[in-house]
């Protein structure tokens, strides 16, 4: 007789956030009930995020919105799909609407699309979270705008072409939907939030250098 291995426990969001070990200095993440250690960035990976923000940041103040949008250290973001919750790369907050949100003060959830003014992944060897999971949660959510920065290729063919080569997606919320709107080499990113982040995806990914 085969003994059948246990069925691995599936987490409701709450549960999820109860059982998140305070202080941890391991990112997790919920996906569908199951709780994913994510992959800790390294080199090139933080580097890039590291840099991006830095210019993400001289945009915003550039802008007139310094002080009124910024980017927090740690934040669960909480889809409308009950089992699973996401901690992005990089999400940016817009604090005049964050007193909607009932959890961010005392446990840094987000659930209201209001509240980001953008969301960005940096793709990494976990590649199908940001352009299915992440990209169907996030649509459903609304988020206003969402980057996909695939600086390795890892993505699928079917959105970085054959050969596959390194990519930058803004994805921007239209009529219910995103348009997924790919950039590569020296093209200047378009970004309906950031009409003046002028780097190309070349720029960009040179960042992780």
């Amino acid at each position: 007789m085969t003994q059948s291995q246990a069925e691995p426990k599936l987490y409701s969001f709450d549960q999820f956030i109860s059982w998140y070990p305070e202080n941890s200095q391991v990112r997790y993440e919920l996906h569908d009930g199951l709780i994913v250690k994510m992959p800790k960035p390294k080199g090139k990976h933080s580097n890039l995020t590291g840099s991006l923000i830095e210019q993400l940041l001289i945009i915003i103040r550039q802008m007139g919105k310094g002080g009124i949008w910024t980017i927090p250290r740690e934040s669960i973001v909480k889809p409308k799909r009950e089992q699973s919750g996401y901690e992005p790369d990089i999400i940016i907050l817009n604090q005049e609407v964050l007193g909607a949100e009932p959890r961010w003060e005392s446990e840094s959830i987000i659930q209201n699309p209001d509240s980001v003014k953008l969301i960005v992944e940096v793709v990494s060897t976990n590649w199908r979270d940001d352009y299915y999971n992440k990209l169907r949660d996030y649509e459903e959510m609304g988020i206003e705008e969402y980057w996909i920065v695939d600086y390795a290729a890892l993505g699928a063919r079917k959105f970085i072409g054959n050969p596959k080569q390194p990519t930058f997606f803004v994805c921007n919320f239209v009529d219910g939907e995103y348009q997924m709107n790919p950039f590569t080499g020296n093209t200047p990113i378009v970004s309906p939030t950031f009409a003046n982040f002028n780097l190309s995806p070349q720029q960009i990914f040179a960042l992780a250098l």
